[in-house]
């Protein structure tokens, strides 16, 4: 199964499908991921020892990558948007991604408990992903007035006094979590409620109809930040994009060149200080798919060209 040379036939045929590897990860890609049921071949070259296989099998040819190899052309932006557009198999297992998400961060936020570190917290986060078979790469979390202070919190020493804002994990949706005690009046204007009413209707005005541009919903969204008594907020942290197999494929900016459509899943995290609205939502014919709603949460309604949308706002436990 494992081979550590190209033989002459293979570079003078210059046709197939390999996966170039090395054999620490070999035979475990081979078996696990049913390589070769799939029309695969798999190279695995010694851990220990330079190879040319990459370069022997494309002797004479272009050759594109996303990665480093020499005499390759950058082709990392164009293949970035080939996973953008997901087939009916790949819509499922984001569905399913998606739900499995959203029970873990649901899971985690409702074991959250007065005086607990962000290190902890963090911790809940990754065994409520880890046991329902997946890996939370991305682990944020803020308490208190590190809510309001930075937009990608890495968790640190800091304890629980009332306010918890983690996010993970990916495709999972960024909420707040208030823990334990009333939230009072002046809080819920600055933080939790107050901004997580308005972060919701800016992520609500991120969703829009197959063949609109990014560019267009990107101004729409810096607009509304203006409108909201927020002008320039949308500086402090990228406004989301098109989801696949990385966090985010590509972004939308105002000088994006991509349209919106139908079979793209896009993760859109419009924040303020102290409220961020994220969840992975999949476009479809038929409209937008939410696919890390978590059942029973507290939710706001967002009018929108007509119709009601339910965005998450604060759980708050007494």
């Amino acid at each position: 199964m494992e081979k550590c040379v190209v033989s002459q036939s293979e570079i003078e045929r210059k046709t197939g499908r390999y996966v170039v590897t090395g054999n620490i990860e070999g035979a475990r890609l081979a078996r696990e991921e049913r390589l070769a049921e799939q029309g695969w071949t798999t190279w695995a070259a010694p851990w220990h020892e330079p190879h040319s296989i990459v370069a022997d099998l494309t002797h004479g040819l272009r050759l594109g990558a996303d990665g480093p190899p020499p005499g390759a052309e950058d082709l990392s932006a164009d293949m970035a948007r080939l996973p953008g557009r997901l087939e009916p198999e790949e819509m499922a297992c984001f569905r399913e991604s998606g739900r499995l998400a959203a029970e873990a961060m649901d899971a985690a936020v409702r074991a959250l408990r007065h005086g607990q570190s962000e290190h902890e917290i963090a911790g809940l986060l990754a065994h409520e992903a880890e046991r329902r078979g997946m890996q939370a790469i991305v682990k944020l979390v803020a308490t208190d007035e590190r809510i309001s202070l930075f937009r990608h919190p890495l968790p640190t020493g800091r304890c629980l006094e009332r306010h918890a804002c983690p996010l993970g994990p990916a495709p999972g949706p960024g909420l707040l979590r208030h823990a334990p005690g009333p939230l009072w009046p002046a809080e819920r204007r600055a933080t939790p409620q107050g901004g997580s009413g308005r972060t919701g209707r800016r992520d609500t005005d991120c969703r829009h109809a197959p063949g609109e541009g990014l560019a267009a919903i990107f101004r729409h969204a810096v607009n509304a930040y203006e409108a909201a008594g927020y002008p320039g907020g949308w500086q402090r942290h990228h406004q989301g994009g098109v989801a696949g197999y990385e966090p985010r494929e590509y972004l939308a900016t105002r000088h994006s060149t991509d349209i919106v459509c139908a079979g793209q899943a896009y993760a859109w995290n419009p924040s303020i200080a102290g409220a961020k609205s994220e969840d992975t939502i999949l476009v479809t014919d038929a409209g937008h798919e939410v696919l890390t709603a978590i059942a029973g949460w507290p939710t706001l309604p967002v009018a929108m060209e007509g119709q009601t949308l339910l965005r998450p706002a604060v759980l708050e436990i007494l």
